[in-house]
């Protein structure tokens, strides 16, 4: 099955649909900065990512996650303002067939449009059932020893939340928004994401809180020891450029910072 999949990855037949990519920041309020953005799949007339990986089968999963790869690292190479910022990537782990050979392309965009391997991270789903979990744990070394960076998204969402934290020990884990919605008024919600912090405090690892909306619910999370935010509180995603970030009032006294320093 590996071999075919190589084979049909490299047999040049396009996917029969086109997507591109839209960016959605990461901010570190503490330093009142874009930290880095994720890249989110999208059609290019602005279709939702739903409509795009409906399109996704058996036949072109590989080719699909190869080719969001590359598009998200090249998109990035034309748009980012400097070395610092980081590019955090989704990827299918059950589409990843042999670590060190489904990492070339990658390699080869990452280096062609002149982004080093630390300013890039990759996402990997609770919500995604895993097949392989040692295959998993063998993308994440080879990951790993090639300068990246990973990140457990949807973390209290999906299947096995601790098992996989326990098995994989990744860089990052991404706090799920269903966890957090309500969190101001809700003591039960504080004291699991005060658990949560503390745990990946322990471990090392760097808690990421995704779809902030309120600033109550970014305040909470603050309380709690958290500085990475994602969230339309400070920008909604931007097709195929970098939005505008607006950091909450609370937070910046109502200063606004145009994403990167760049223009739209």
């Amino acid at each position: 099955m590996s071999k075919a999949a190589c084979q049909g990855c490299r047999s040049g037949e396009p996917l029969p649909f086109h997507f591109t990519m839209a960016f959605h920041p990461i901010v570190d309020v503490s330093k009142r900065s874009v930290w880095g953005y994720e890249a989110l799949v999208r059609g290019t007339e602005g279709q939702g990512a739903g409509q795009i990986l409906a399109m996704v089968d058996e036949a072109n999963r590989y080719k699909f996650d190869q080719a969001c790869r590359v598009k998200a690292i090249e998109l990035a190479g034309s748009l980012y303002p400097d070395a610092e910022t980081k590019l955090s990537i989704n990827f299918m782990p059950n589409a990843v067939y042999e670590p060190a050979a489904c990492i070339r392309a990658t390699l080869e965009a990452a280096r062609r449009v002149g982004l080093a391997h630390q300013q890039i991270m990759f996402e990997f789903t609770e919500n995604e059932r895993m097949v392989d979990v040692a295959h998993v744990q063998r993308i994440i070394a080879e990951y790993r020893k090639q300068g990246f960076a990973t990140a457990l998204d949807d973390f209290g969402a999906g299947y096995a939340g601790l098992n996989l934290l326990a098995s994989f020990q990744p860089d990052f884990i991404k706090i799920d928004m269903d966890l957090i919605r309500g969190i101001a008024t809700s003591p039960a919600r504080q004291t699991i994401i005060a658990c949560v912090v503390t745990m990946a405090r322990t471990l090392g690892i760097t808690v990421i809180a995704e779809g902030i909306e309120t600033e109550a619910e970014l305040g909470t999370l603050r309380a709690a020891g958290i500085r990475l935010f994602q969230g339309y509180l400070f920008a909604r995603p931007a097709l195929a450029r970098l939005p505008d970030v607006h950091f909450a009032a609370s937070e910046t006294a109502s200063i606004s910072l145009l994403a990167g320093g760049q223009a739209a």
